[in-house]
């Protein structure tokens, strides 16, 4: 009965009812379209910080990540092989590298860079490289020559495929060794620095190059998706000797991203609150027009004994069926928004400087999370029903004196 009563005391003023409708769809369409945006911007940063080189572990010799230099190397790596062998489950994939910051040179211009030594088979599975080129062809294993670097660094070189390029690097003996390399391949990142910073050649012409023998700067660790990185990072601690590496997870190696995802939730429900004060004034003020006019009316149920307790409960049932209205158009809505922006997500490109300052990928794709939904939904139920409580409390004040009074 409550629910019958409370819908068509809803429509009764058609015009007041949509007031309030639009200002529960806008704020909840709102905080679920923001919320997505803002997930789909962590989740790129993440992603595309995980595949650029980083993974989701990394194991270093001891002191490299304070100071990354040759001398800091990893001369024997063949331990930590035996236990990723061992501790690594179907599905993950490993790769040895040399990384080293160089100069790069040809007779225009000069321009400082990372030499990344790499194994192209293994490569493929662990880093965007794999998939990047998009000139020219990809390393092969025995391209003791060949060069990879990206098309922003092409641009600004005023090179071209075929042409070589002259890195310079400190090697082993603390000499500069230089070795000409000719570029066979172009690849694109999702961020312009990526393309300028690193240059790719294969691991064997890198040791050569720097006098390394078999020594590697890292080893880099990609897992499937739902792996438990904590548990393995914890394995790797216990089982390789930490006088000699050092291991670090993703959040370690990103910590830009890191604190983006511990400041996000805070910042969302920041958001959430805003957005409900702005509605929820929208809510108490129409409401509480509505219980005014309707004062006779509250009068009359008090003097044919109805309680003071049903008539809140009335007026708390009728904002109820206006929120889940709202809700159901506002989810909709928020949906279909996402829908309509994850195929080709929302470009940047425009601002590219600024969204690279700021870590950002060039295209945002929005990332729904029921958590966000859930928590956008049960704010905008229990707080505009706390809201209208103002109102219901009111109405069921009224005395049948006051409501004959009232003109």
């Amino acid at each position: 009965m409550y629910l019958q009563l409370a819908w068509r005391n809803v429509w009764r003023n058609p015009r007041r009812t949509i007031v309030i409708l639009v200002a529960v769809i806008i704020g909840l369409w709102s905080m679920i379209l923001l919320g997505a945006l803002m997930r789909g911007i962590a989740v790129g940063m993440v992603k595309n910080g995980i595949i650029t080189l980083t993974g989701h572990i990394q194991i270093h010799h001891k002191g490299y990540r304070i100071d990354p230099s040759i001398e800091n190397s990893m001369t024997d790596s063949r331990v930590v092989e035996k236990a990723l062998l061992e501790k690594l489950r179907p599905g993950a994939n490993w790769v040895r590298r040399v990384r080293v910051n160089a100069i790069a040179n040809n007779a225009r211009h000069s321009n400082g860079v990372t030499l990344v030594g790499i194994e192209p088979q293994a490569e493929a599975n662990v880093s965007f490289i794999g998939s990047a080129v998009f000139k020219g062809r990809y390393l092969r294993p025995k391209d003791e020559n060949g060069i990879l670097v990206g098309e922003a660094l092409l641009k600004k070189f005023e090179t071209k495929i075929g042409r070589k390029l002259v890195l310079m690097a400190q090697n082993t003996k603390q000499e500069i060794a230089s070795r000409a390399f000719r570029i066979v391949g172009v690849f694109r990142s999702e961020m312009e620095s990526t393309e300028k910073q690193f240059v790719f050649v294969t691991r064997s012409a890198s040791q050569k190059m720097l006098k390394m023998g078999e020594s590697i700067s890292e080893i880099s660790i990609l897992l499937p998706e739902g792996a438990d990185i904590d548990d393995l990072t914890k394995s790797l601690k216990s089982t390789l000797p930490t006088d000699q590496f050092e291991i670090h997870d993703w959040r370690d190696l990103l910590p830009f991203q890191t604190a983006y995802l511990r400041i996000l939730d805070g910042f969302m429900w920041f958001w959430f609150l805003v957005v409900f004060v702005a509605m929820g004034f929208g809510i108490v003020n129409t409401t509480l027009m509505a219980v005014f006019e309707r004062m006779r009316e509250f009068g009359l149920m008090k003097a044919l004994g109805m309680k003071p307790w049903w008539i809140l409960r009335a007026v708390l049932v009728e904002s109820f069926v206006l929120l889940v209205c709202g809700m159901i158009i506002g989810n909709s809505l928020g949906f279909l928004s996402i829908y309509a922006l994850s195929g080709n997500g929302i470009d940047l490109s425009a601002l590219a400087a600024g969204a690279e300052y700021a870590g950002m990928t060039r295209i945002i794709y929005p990332a729904a999370a029921l958590k966000d939904v859930m928590v956008a939904n049960l704010t905008v139920l229990l707080l505009g029903l706390l809201v209208s409580l103002y109102p219901a409390i009111k109405a069921s004040r009224f005395t049948p004196v006051q409501a004959l009074t009232h003109i």
